[in-house]
């Protein structure tokens, strides 16, 4: 047989997970003129794009224009989808092994990360993930529920999931009427009895871990004023001798929290407080088991040995009434059956991108990462685009040097076979075409940018394949 990544033998790729990670991961492979790829894309849900359908903030429709540069991917002989397909459900690892040279696992980080705390498990207290998903239309949750009906929310973290979660429950329906949110949680939101809204960080302005255009933000909402303590908004010595080595970003999330503090209330509707050197000790129940308030402790900061600023607790304790959290203190991956997985971390074992074995912490031969389950939840949709770099970079090398698997069908039609016989309702890239062109016709109906499809069962019924 003639060499791998010839044209006759073209190098054949998976990469399991549609979103962010796996695109860019596919776009450098394919700029490798002097071999011949193809690369077959794997989801477990019927929609590509991962988290730029399902995570980003439906008010951020600049964010999602990513995806022309995924779909003229997409649209290459070269690559195929098969979407509806569950690795671990209706294919194996070994499936892979058997039908490619290199597999790339790019599946996100997709739990959120523990708070141990009294009472985190009462009614009404939820993973930020989850409400995330359900106001974006993943079908996975789309059928949850969230009290609404209470007048007091507290979103624990002061991240950029843990900013849009605050900033959507402070919306007006004017304003998600220009967001392709899903339809029910429209409904529901604009509904919404949701008068404040605390966001609680547990470091400093200084180590806000938002980004500054996520802030800004904070100060333009239409229905909603945002509210920040003046003592809470001046920097702790600590802090203030930091600013030596601040980037930019930092010098200006301070500014905009400063600009916060100064600012006076104006009498719109909802108010969004946003607390610093405050953690939560306790939800606090009633004798329904419904959260009904929550016990704060004041932090303050110290600097460890390797110069990083560490919150630790004061003596000063508060209770602020809460009918409704949502903790975003954290995301870890899930782990692949038949793949090595580093528990504490949360992510697939991995140098550079290589999957490692667990006992020889060699590399695993054709297998590969990018994205949050390779390095974990950090960064913004571009930041997947280094990270997957550097992982192609290594296929490229590992192939160069003859380190791929010896797949015993490597044909193209092979595991087109495969995936026909063990789940027909796959969806291709052209099915999802489809399903685009009809959110696409029923948000203009709506007046909205579109109206998403938040059921598998009714996206298989509108492509006939129910």
């Amino acid at each position: 047989m003639s060499q791998i990544g010839s044209e006759t033998n073209p190098l054949r790729v998976a990469i399991v997970g549609a979103g962010p990670a796996g695109f860019y991961t596919a776009e450098r492979l394919f700029k490798e003129k002097s071999i011949h790829v193809t690369v077959d894309m794997y989801d477990r849900l019927p929609t590509p794009f991962g988290l730029v359908r399902n995570g980003v903030a439906p008010d951020h429709q600049k964010i999602k224009s990513v995806t022309k540069i995924f779909d003229r991917l997409a649209r290459k002989p070269e690559f195929r989808f098969f979407g509806n397909v569950e690795l671990g459900t209706d294919v194996t690892v070994e499936d892979l092994r058997d039908h490619y040279h290199q597999i790339v696992y790019t599946t996100g980080a997709q739990t959120d990360r523990h708070l141990d705390i009294p009472g985190i498990d009462l009614k009404n207290s939820h993973p930020a993930t989850d409400f995330v998903a359900w106001y974006n239309g993943h079908p996975d949750f789309r059928d949850y529920e969230f009290d609404l009906s209470q007048e007091s929310v507290a979103v624990i973290g002061i991240g950029n999931v843990a900013v849009d979660v605050a900033r959507i429950l402070c919306r007006t329906r004017e304003e998600l009427m220009e967001t392709d949110i899903a339809d029910y949680a429209l409904e529901q939101l604009s509904q919404s009895k949701v008068k404040e809204v605390y966001m609680l960080g547990r470091r400093g302005p200084a180590q806000a871990a938002f980004t500054p255009p996520e802030a800004k933000e904070l100060g333009e909402m239409a229905g909603a004023d945002a509210v920040v303590l003046p003592e809470e908004a001046e920097l702790d010595p600590l802090s203030q001798a930091s600013l030596a080595d601040a980037d930019r970003g930092t010098m200006r999330n301070i500014e905009i929290i400063q600009e916060l503090a100064a600012r006076k209330l104006s009498g719109k509707p909802k108010k969004l407080t946003i607390r610093f050197l405050v953690s939560p000790t306790e939800l606090i129940g009633n004798e329904d088991g419904e959260v009904v308030a929550m016990r704060l402790v004041k932090n303050e900061l110290y600097q460890t040995e390797t110069g990083t600023m560490r919150p630790r607790a004061t003596d000063q304790v508060e209770e602020i009434p809460v009918g409704l959290v949502f903790r975003s203190i954290g995301y870890r991956g899930v782990p692949i059956k038949g793949v090595p997985f580093h528990e504490r971390w949360g992510v697939i074992l991995n140098e550079k991108g290589r999957v490692l074995d667990a006992a020889s912490n060699e590399p695993v031969l054709g297998q590969y990462t990018a994205g949050w389950i390779k390095r974990g939840p950090s960064g913004v949709i571009g930041t997947n685009k280094p990270d997957a770099v550097e992982t192609a970079e290594c296929m490229l090398a590992d192939l160069a040097e003859g380190k791929t698997l010896a797949p015993t069908h490597p044909e193209q039609e092979a595991v087109a076979d495969l995936i026909q016989s063990r789940k027909p309702t796959f969806v291709s890239y052209d099915d999802w075409v489809k399903l685009d062109e009809l959110e696409l016709a029923a948000g203009v109906e709506a007046g909205r940018p579109r109206v998403k499809f938040t059921r598998v069962d009714d996206m298989l019924k509108a492509l006939g394949k129910a």
